[in-house]
């Protein structure tokens, strides 16, 4: 649900600056919730705008074949935006092609996954659908039989962020292509870092322990905290766990909380900066939006797509600057590199033109430039990684101090390490969060990880 908040207040704040590709009409307009990109593509099926009409079209376009993919997405204002222009940029070579979106909300989508899954009959099920990258693994382990391998699709994953496509890797099998950008920045005000006497670069390529003293000297000269975060909230623990290729879980999916040396220090490093006012925790999402457009701290730490809240402070526009997050000390492989968010493609097995498939999404998402240029307008960056080189993402950003930061935060996610999600991620980030607030209040870091492991485990069993 952030990310479709996030990516509608990121269009209206960027309105007036939207490249040709971002039409108002193929945003605001979708066709009571199910949206094509040819006017061909209305067939039978356009009176489906409810999710039981949205699993006839899938059902019937998969049987029909053809030169017509069905998806499922959410969010008008992003995803299927996206994968509309995927579909227009595909059709100058295919003029006969035609790409069907029916709207579905990452809730129904995961639903219907697993009422088609575990029933056996996956004729429900559309061509594509988007996944959220935390749930891929999941999904692939959990339902095997519901995905097509795409190891040898002639897609070139190597032209992606390492760390992004690690996300739909299982037993060495690609099962997806990546889409949307997670790549973590750290955004600074940098007319609050002036008056403590410091400049963006005093933040770059630097140590949690740096921040947390910088942030100190900040907090006194100019009484803002350097970060806020959700109480309860796990974000910040699993991007420093990331940012040195840590996990939660071990190399065959077991807990590995207790003796995780990663994790203590992580835990260890996010008390520090709470008990010395360098971090503050709010109750909610509002309120932490809020800590940043009312001046509250002097900065965040968190996946790119942050900037589209930072943005609705229309005044702070120049005032802003953005590097990479601080890396962890004394932690193997530590890089100042992480990811929050994101979200993958896959082809589903009910699919009835594999084929087809496959090549609108190497001609198109894994494979245009063009098409990563087309959507920057509403906040979709690429971890394509040659969209970086692009003349369109060189662009300079004024309300970021006129930094080409598109381009910046496709290097970011360039450098980002893989770790191991698993199947219950969800899980095992939960109970971290608990553990923290008690550590944070108090407790023992080893005795809550002892019982954060414990929980992890009776909920596996």
């Amino acid at each position: 649900m952030k990310r479709k908040i996030l990516s509608a207040l990121l269009c209206v704040a960027m309105t007036a600056t939207m490249l040709a590709g971002c039409g108002g009409d193929s945003k605001e307009s979708t066709d009571d919730n199910k949206t094509e990109a040819t006017d061909d593509a209305a067939g039978d099926d356009a009176a489906g705008d409810d999710a039981a009409a949205g699993d006839d079209a899938a059902g019937d376009d998969a049987a029909a074949g053809g030169n017509k993919l069905t998806v499922w997405c959410w969010d008008p204002a992003f995803n299927i935006f996206s994968m509309e222009e995927a579909g227009k940029v595909y059709q100058k070579d295919h003029s006969d092609f035609n790409v069907e979106v029916v709207e579905t909300p990452w809730e129904d989508v995961q639903t219907k996954l697993t009422t088609a899954a575990t029933s056996g009959d996956l004729s429900t099920l559309p061509d594509i659908i988007l996944m959220q990258d935390n749930a891929f693994q999941k999904n692939v382990i959990s339902y095997p039989d519901a995905f097509v391998d795409l190891t040898d699709s002639g897609i070139d994953f190597k032209q992606f962020g390492e760390a992004k496509t690690a996300y739909s890797v299982v037993e060495g099998k690609n099962y997806g292509v990546p889409f949307d950008n997670g790549a973590v920045i750290a955004a600074y005000r940098t007319d609050i870092l002036e008056q403590a006497g410091m400049k963006i670069e005093d933040f770059t390529d630097i140590t949690w322990d740096e921040y947390l003293e910088k942030g100190k000297t900040v907090l006194e000269k100019t009484g803002k905290p350097l970060l806020s975060c959700q109480a309860g909230e796990s974000d910040v623990i699993m991007m420093m766990m990331q940012s040195c290729g840590a996990s939660l879980f071990d190399d065959e999916g077991k807990p590995a909380l207790v003796g995780n040396a990663a994790l203590k220090k992580v835990m260890e490093t996010y008390a520090a900066l709470k008990e010395a006012g360098v971090l503050v925790e709010v109750n909610d999402w509002d309120q932490y939006i809020s800590t940043m457009t009312t001046e509250t701290v002097a900065g965040t730490i968190n996946g790119c797509w942050i900037m589209a809240s930072i943005k609705t402070a229309e005044d702070q526009s120049g005032k802003w600057a953005i590097t990479n997050m601080p890396s962890l000390v004394g932690v193997d492989n530590a890089t100042n590199f992480s990811n929050n968010g994101g979200s993958s493609w896959a082809i589903t097995a009910n699919c009835q033109n594999v084929d087809l498939a496959k090549d609108f999404l190497k001609s198109t998402f894994a494979g245009s430039v063009e098409l990563y240029e087309n959507i920057i307008s509403c906040g979709a960056l690429a971890t394509y990684l040659p969209a970086g080189d692009s003349d369109v993402y060189a662009q300079g950003d004024d309300f970021f101090g006129g930094d080409a930061v598109s381009a910046k935060i496709v290097e970011f996610a360039g450098k980002t390490p893989s770790n191991n999600t698993g199947v219950f991620y969800y899980e095992a980030r939960d109970a971290v969060a608990t553990a923290m607030q008690n550590i944070v209040g108090g407790a023992s870091v080893d005795d809550e990880l002892q019982l954060a492991q414990e929980t992890v485990e009776s909920q596996m069993q």
